[in-house]
């Protein structure tokens, strides 16, 4: 199950009760096709234990960065985007730079359209305004009319909203999990990759080649998709692209940005601005 690899865990909490976490609501007991809860502010030392429940989750984070983490890996959820973690599947979200989100649970019968594994989801504008009229319906009551009309549409807009690739793949291997580790826990070491396998005690063919079987792509790509990740967790708390580069042991930013770009296809800034942008 999922070990704790960034620092801050997340508490929702409902919009009925200030001092009453999510988890101690029994969203599984209420029998409507969708549950919509926000906005929520994620507290700096909030924790939630790794969990599971019958409905799928949507994490849709407005301000700062969420990402959840399950057995087969780590899925981001900056600005302006969503992870979804279907019915069932052990969980545990985090959130970093006084995140706020949406929370939505969703029964499996009404969503066979959306993906049957954990991923990060791109919100249009329009599936932003149905969220959050969604969120504003009583907790409790059943839907009706309208709104019932409303959480249908929602729905279409889920199924079709574009998967992004923010992705941190684990692998089963014990050598390869203790080399995420070392790389979580180093993230600005720049050793080869050969001085990593001699670590773990594998050879770098035999690293490379288990890597690529097992979270189908290289450490190196690994490791900069890690960068791209803590990358986005800093910069949401204002960091500034130049300490962030320094942070993860780039030489100089533009070495930073090259990475950056390379990864996510714009740069930093540009990404970033395009998330605020949605808001719009």
């Amino acid at each position: 199950m999922p070990h704790a690899l960034f620092p801050s865990l997340l508490t929702v909490h409902l919009g009925l009760d200030d001092d009453a976490s999510i988890l101690d609501f029994d969203v599984d007991g209420v029998l409507r096709p969708l549950l919509a809860v926000g906005l929520a502010s994620v507290p700096e030392d909030a924790e939630q234990a790794p969990h599971q429940h019958r409905k799928g989750q949507l994490l849709y984070a407005t301000r700062g960065v969420m990402h959840c983490e399950v057995d087969s890996g780590v899925w981001i959820v900056p600005p302006q985007c969503a992870v979804w973690i279907p019915g069932g599947l052990m969980h545990a979200a985090q959130g970093v730079g006084e995140a706020q989100c949406y929370c939505l649970f969703v029964e499996p019968a009404m969503a066979p359209a959306l993906p049957a594994v954990c991923c990060t989801l791109a919100i249009s504008p329009l599936l932003r305004e149905l969220i959050a009229k969604a969120a504003s319906f009583p907790t409790l009551a059943a839907l009706h009319g309208a709104q019932e009309r409303l959480v249908a549409t929602l729905l279409d807009e889920l199924a079709a909203a574009p998967v992004e690739d923010l992705h941190l793949p684990m692998p089963r291997d014990a050598r390869l999990r203790h080399l995420a580790a070392l790389l979580l826990a180093q993230p600005a070491d720049k050793s080869t990759l050969a001085e990593w396998a001699s670590r773990i005690g594998m050879s770098e063919r035999s690293m490379t080649r288990q890597s690529l079987e097992e979270m189908g792509m290289s450490v190196g790509r690994w490791r900069r998709q890690l960068h791209v990740i803590l990358a986005l967790q800093r910069l949401a708390i204002g960091h500034s692209v130049k300490a962030v580069a320094l942070e993860l042991g780039y030489e100089n930013t533009s070495g930073f940005v090259t990475m950056f770009r390379k990864a996510t296809g714009k740069p930093p800034a540009r990404y970033l601005a395009e998330r605020e942008a949605r808001k719009i």
